[in-house]
């Protein structure tokens, strides 16, 4: 059976306002292609874009991070592309200065893996339960050297790859490679070993720039050289320098470091901390194994 003009079946198959629905209309936005009424048509440079493309600023209708610059790992650009850098340096300032009024404070922040020794059961330790030493012990310092060869080598290393990764990126590689050189130093120092300081991370910093400028085809031989002082530095006699905790670092930044330069983009976000979960669990596998051992 025919329909007369303007009846329900008619309406119901033309266009309609996507803000008003009440509204037929032949116009769509130029940039999503939703229809949209001639109160909502936006004038542009070609054609009408609706309300809310205007709003976002997008090209798509996407949200506005979506068009977003974005960094070689694929983080957003920031306008100040080191402040989690200056952040971690000042943390590293104040727990210095209050170690420095407390024995009792530093005490509780180094990375300790069992006290009383065997064949005492640990009450104080990473195996008497104080698990949170293997994050603490990252940001204590005593000697002042220590402290102020660490936070230089950390602004030297840590601005330029914050700029490059993008923050979350790069405190994850900060925080994995300073909890892989923590759990390393546990697992082969000895248990009643106090560790400290920020090296392990900064070791990780170390590796990722190397992965970093080896992907940009920079010259490698100033990092290397620097890095092979380093490790002098680190097996040396004398030194007093857990090469656990850097080690550990360094494996860890090489490796969450090539993830998060490498990763292809269409599944970047997946392979970057999947990579770094992947870390983190070995690092507990390793932790949960030396508790068992110590205890």
């Amino acid at each position: 059976m025919d329909q007369p003009a303007g009846s329900p079946q008619d309406a119901q198959s033309l266009p309609v306002c996507y803000r008003h629905p009440d509204r037929e209309t032949g116009i769509r936005c130029t940039r999503c292609e939703r229809p949209i009424c001639p109160e909502c048509m936006v004038d542009a440079s070609v054609g009408f874009q609706c309300p809310n493309c205007v709003r976002t600023g997008s090209g798509t209708g996407h949200a506005p991070s979506a068009s977003q610059p974005r960094t070689l790992a694929g983080g957003t650009l920031t306008a100040d592309p080191r402040l989690f850098t200056k952040i971690l340096i000042g943390i590293n300032l104040a727990i210095f200065i209050a170690v420095q009024t407390s024995d009792a404070l530093l005490n509780d922040l180094v990375l300790l893996g069992a006290w009383p020794p065997a064949p005492y059961t640990p009450t104080q330790g990473v195996a008497g339960g104080e698990w949170y030493r293997l994050v603490t012990s990252m940001f204590t310092h005593e000697a002042p050297w220590h402290i102020g060869f660490n936070m230089l080598s950390l602004w030297w290393l840590g601005g330029p790859l914050e700029t490059a990764l993008g923050r979350a990126r790069y405190l994850t590689v900060y925080f994995v490679s300073g909890l892989a050189g923590s759990a390393l130093a546990y697992l082969l120092a000895p248990p009643n070993t106090a560790t400290l300081g920020a090296s392990g991370a900064i070791f990780g910093l170390f590796g990722a720039t190397a992965v970093l400028m080896r992907r940009l085809n920079y010259d490698m031989r100033p990092i290397i050289a620097l890095l092979v002082i380093n490790l002098i530095f680190t097996f040396s006699p004398g030194f007093n320098i857990s090469w656990q905790a850097h080690i550990g670092g360094l494996v860890a930044g090489v490796i969450t470091g090539y993830a998060m330069v490498h990763a292809p983009r269409q599944h970047r976000a997946l392979i970057q901390y999947g990579t770094s979960v992947l870390v983190l669990a070995v690092v507990i596998l390793l932790t949960v194994l030396r508790t068992a051992q110590l205890t």
